[in-house]
């Protein structure tokens, strides 16, 4: 089954409005856990806190961080000795719902496995704490290359695309799961309905193995789906036909997610599991890298030209801004824009006296807001901004060939598609104009 969906070329970076507590039992301590989601700053990405720790140990959610020596059917962190066990499906909530930024607080070294076996319960907690923007774009890992991972039996690969799509493919000697194959775009709206649901599952064979190993002893049949030879053995029947390669899409994702940035790529996988989701994992981390665009830390994701050129339609001579500095997510934004001896409009805007037109300070001020109210919305790049009113225009001092222009805007009012902004431009401080704008954004 084929699943598209329209792609958002440009997005903030998220994280949750308000913490919530999620608690439970760990699937395979069988401890009573809890664990606090706390929002968190832009560029911190996923970071555990095992604060049952003196001291408290931080482990973020990335490649460098993977523990090799414990993949028993589930992802495994480790930093300064501190583990923290069975990750993946915290993480896959998280990428599902594109919640960048979160710090989770926990008071053991596994989370607690939600109710059901799916991550619905948590995907719920996530929409009833709700998610912000952070008003800085975020840094895909974009596939340019194909990237590819083969050991045994295993195939797994990274191709050019653009968006995030998974195509996966299963093969079971059990006759009732057998050979499935599922592949979909990915977005919070596919994920919540295709993925999210599906539950953890094992063979009857596989859990008597594991718990003589001292594992799964939190697990039961309300928290799994388990398969014997006549089938399942759960009074509840599967929510899809494909049920099990589905939580396999769910695996994969909270396992890539330790690649450092939201993949912009189609990922490939025929009979994977955690152990080969991690290698591969890791080569994408190396591939970020090698790129340069690092998502976490200062200065992470920045509204640079190229993004902005992905936002606005303008093009020369008329593209107007720089680069933005701040933005707070639907109240006020700063860009800059440098102003040189080269733009064509010193040519007449005077010989031998070069100013810089009134009207097109208003303009740049305009684009800088319309940047401002173009992220209000998903899939910006869709739209255009119509500027329907300026009103209190001054202009103070002329600007000349090598100043560089200050952009402050505060958004006054929004309603639906409407907006009204307050504009002023400074140089070195000092205010050069200002101007009351009013806006609304149409459909490309």
């Amino acid at each position: 089954m084929l699943w598209r969906k329209e792609r958002e070329v440009v997005r903030q970076q998220r994280t949750i409005k308000n913490q919530f507590t999620f608690e439970g039992i760990g699937i395979h301590t069988g401890a009573k856990v809890r664990t606090v989601f706390k929002p968190a700053p832009v560029g911190t990405g996923i970071v555990f806190r095992r604060i049952d720790l003196d001291p408290v140990v931080e482990i973020p959610a990335r490649a460098e961080y993977i523990d090799p020596g414990e993949v028993k059917r589930n992802t495994t962190l480790m930093r300064d000795g501190a583990q923290i066990h069975t990750v993946e499906h915290i993480l896959a909530a998280a990428s599902g719902m594109q919640v960048d930024n979160l710090v989770i607080d926990i008071d053991a070294d596994e989370p607690p496995e939600p109710a059901d076996g799916s991550v619905m319960e948590l995907v719920e907690s996530i929409k009833a704490a709700g998610t912000e923007n952070q008003g800085v774009p975020i840094q895909y890992l974009k596939i340019t290359t194909p990237v590819s991972y083969y050991k045994d039996k295993v195939e797994l690969m990274a191709l050019p695309y653009e968006g995030f799509r998974v195509s996966y493919t299963i093969e079971y000697e059990s006759e009732f799961i057998g050979t499935q194959y599922f592949s979909l775009d990915i977005d919070p709206g596919t994920f919540v309905s295709e993925i999210a649901p599906s539950r953890t599952f094992a063979l009857m064979s596989d859990v008597e193995m594991l718990r003589k190993e001292g594992l799964i002893k939190g697990g039961s049949l309300d928290n799994a789906v388990v398969v014997d030879k006549n089938g399942i053995m759960n009074e509840a029947p599967l929510r899809f036909p494909d049920e099990f390669v589905r939580h396999k899409i769910l695996d994969i994702m909270g396992d890539l997610t330790l690649a450092g940035a939201p993949i912009e790529g189609h990922i490939i996988a025929v009979r994977s599991g955690h152990n080969y989701n991690l290698p591969f994992a890791k080569l994408l981390a190396q591939d970020l890298k090698n790129k340069q665009r690092f998502a976490f830390g200062p200065g992470a994701g920045q509204w640079d030209i190229s993004t902005i050129m992905d936002i606005m339609p303008h093009r020369y001579p008329f593209l107007l801004v720089d680069r933005i500095i701040e933005l707070e997510d639907r109240k006020r934004v700063v860009g800059i824009k440098n102003v040189t001896i080269n733009e064509p409009f010193f040519i007449g805007h005077f010989p031998g006296h070069p100013i810089m037109p009134a009207v097109l300070i208003i303009e740049a001020m305009a684009q800088v807001g319309g940047i401002l109210l173009l992220s209000s919305v998903n899939n910006p790049e869709n739209y255009l901004v119509y500027f329907v009113k300026i009103d209190r225009a001054k202009f103070r001092k002329p600007v000349l060939p090598g100043d560089q222009l200050r952009f402050e805007l505060e958004m006054l009012s929004l309603k639906r598609k409407f907006c009204k902004m307050r504009g002023k431009a400074f140089v070195d401080g000092s205010v050069v104009a200002e101007a009351d704008l009013s806006s609304t954004i149409v459909k490309r």
